[in-house]
């Protein structure tokens, strides 16, 4: 079994930044993919980024790779999510997730480990 945990999440002008956390507790292999998702009101959700706990992978939705970078810090279990040059299309919840390191990264039904999100709004 894994936990996550999120936190960081707030509100926070365009154009600014923020970094958000995820705790991680439990059985977590080297292999485990560790995702960012995000849902905004009456959209799916969708992926961000991700990265292999061990830290040799990481991956990005295309249209957010150069504003935002997924990292770990095994030390403390913790994934981070740091966002610059926020948009207000940046509003959401974001969600981490955690699989096996076999098959896709980016559909979240390849997920079997969720937080319960945090939310981020981003203020014009």
């Amino acid at each position: 079994q894994v936990q996550l945990v999120e936190s960081g999440g707030g509100s926070v002008q365009a154009g600014g930044s923020l970094r958000l956390s995820c705790l991680a507790s439990g059985r977590i292999l080297g292999t485990y993919v560790l995702g960012w998702f995000r849902q905004a009101p009456g959209k799916q959700r969708e992926f961000v980024a991700a990265i292999k706990w061990n830290g040799y992978s990481t991956w990005y939705e295309d249209t957010l790779k150069g504003r935002f970078a997924v990292s770990r810090d095994i030390s403390v279990n913790t994934v981070y999510l740091q966002m610059n040059i926020v948009k207000p299309d940046d509003t959401a919840v974001y969600f981490c997730a955690a699989k096996t390191g076999l098959g896709s990264v980016i559909y979240a039904n390849e997920y079997d480990y969720w937080g319960r999100g945090t939310q981020v709004t981003v203020s014009p």
